[in-house]
């Protein structure tokens, strides 16, 4: 049998959803990370995950390269869940944080249980969503210059912002 126009489309589909399968395995942590972040509840985190993939699904295929993957996925990711941020700024929440169990792969699992860790993202809870983002970044050891590339913040303007937000967390956690 002759392979077709359709059956080689086919074939590169589903080789592309394999590679994309495994890039979002790979790199759910990150995803995870941002989800934490800007969800405000269980079902806002799982929607917002949802939301993230199904972006980063579409834009695959126009991925080229030319910037570091993990930057690339940031970019999308923290875009989506900036934009869905900022729809539900209105209105307001009330939030446990007991209540703010993620599902975190194994080994991160018991750092949830510190009580600093949770003061800590009580702290950061109440940052604005471009502070929150640096942040995320910050910790996840991204270079000034990788978080100008993923946030499109200046590297002087995100030095400032950041010891702006440092002293921020400071008097936020002071008194915890």
């Amino acid at each position: 049998m002759r392979p077709t126009v359709q059956n080689i489309t086919e074939l590169k589909n589903s080789e592309l959803q394999k590679t994309f399968e495994n890039l979002v395995k790979t790199h759910e942590r990150l995803i995870y990370k941002i989800c934490r972040l800007y969800g405000n509840s269980e079902d806002d985190r799982q929607d917002l995950y949802q939301d993230i993939v199904i972006q980063l699904w579409k834009a695959y295929p126009k991925f080229r390269g030319e910037a570091k993957l993990s930057t690339w996925l940031y970019r999308i990711g923290l875009n989506v869940a900036i934009t869905q941020f900022r729809k539900q700024k209105k209105q307001i929440y009330a939030t446990d944080i007991d209540a703010l169990n993620m599902d975190f792969p194994e080994d991160a699992s018991h750092i949830a249980e510190t009580a600093q860790f949770k003061t800590m993202y009580a702290a950061i809870e109440k940052l604005n969503d471009i502070e929150k983002a640096i942040v995320m970044l910050y910790l996840d050891d991204k270079s000034y210059d990788e978080m100008e590339d993923i946030l499109g913040i200046s590297n002087g303007n995100l030095r400032v912002k950041m010891n702006r937000i440092k002293e921020k967390l400071r008097q936020l956690t002071k008194n915890k």
